[in-house]
């Protein structure tokens, strides 16, 4: 785990309390976030100002570029995502590197809301209180191992639909986990709406205007769950140690989205800090 120099935990603070505080314009209201350029010492931050809708939502896409967006445990977003028709696009037919991008601020209790479509038989993810972690020799570890992870998947085309318990790798779902019900995700091609509510542990998945689930971390119940999936202390131990503590010592983390290798489409993606 990486070391966070105490002059970058007074910036990080301050860049909760800007993207916390939004700031009312002549062009309308804004909010301040510092992201982080890199995950590796010492630190850098990028100063950026967003836009603040009406009801205190922040757009960190705006569907023209990937501000404040880099590729996990990267400096830059890898080539094979790219911004076309105002979404976040991963192209599996792109030239370059692929892996999975974040939006690089670490948010604690919040609500995020975006779209996703994904091609026939595809697959991806929307991760959350993400950490960019390393193994005792330094090498990265995969985003997935450290925070939960809401399905984003091709339901009658995608074999993972049919592996799980009960539905846990449908989309909409916390990952092997819990399953989305109802499951009411549209086809291939065709858009759906996600909000994930993080509120001081509790948790709460909507897909296309419905709940579909609710747990609450840091808990017996979370560490159950945790034990009876592919995370489990005996099957992945280390996976099970971050994800059973997951969010770090402050609780708080990253928003990540997936690169499965297939196309996959997102936007409209706005976060809204809760207290």
């Amino acid at each position: 785990m990486r070391k966070t120099l105490i002059a970058a935990a007074f910036i990080l603070l301050a860049a909760h309390a800007g993207a916390a505080t939004p700031k009312k314009t002549t062009g309308g209201k804004t909010a301040t976030i510092y992201c982080s350029q890199g995950f590796q010492g010492p630190e850098k931050w990028d100063k950026q100002v967003f836009p603040v809708d009406n009801n205190g939502f922040i757009t960190i896409f705006d569907g023209k570029d990937f501000r404040g967006w880099r590729g996990y445990g990267e400096e830059k977003v890898p080539s094979k995502w790219v911004v076309e028709d105002g979404c976040i696009k991963f192209n599996s037919q792109a030239k370059g590197n692929g892996g999975d991008i974040i939006f690089a601020h670490k948010f604690k209790n919040f609500i995020l809301d975006m779209e996703w479509k994904i091609s026939k038989g595809g697959n991806s993810g929307i991760f959350y209180l993400a950490q960019e972690t390393t193994n005792d020799k330094g090498q990265l570890e995969p985003i997935y191992i450290s925070c939960p992870e809401c399905q984003v998947l091709d339901n009658e085309n995608h074999p993972d639909a049919k592996l799980g318990v009960d539905g846990n790798r449908k989309a909409g779902s916390l990952y092997d986990m819990i399953p989305a019900k109802p499951q009411n995700a549209k086809p291939y091609g065709q858009w759906n709406k996600v909000r994930i509510v993080v509120n001081n542990g509790l948790i709460t998945h909507f897909q296309n205007g419905v709940q579909v689930l609710q747990y609450r971390m840091w808990t017996p119940e979370w560490t159950e769950l945790l034990q009876k999936s592919k995370f489990s202390e005996a099957k992945w131990p280390h996976a099970f140690q971050l994800l059973n503590n997951c969010g770090g010592e402050f609780h708080e983390g990253l928003i990540g989205l997936q690169d499965h290798g297939n196309d996959v489409w997102f936007r409209n993606i706005k976060v809204k800090i809760l207290k």
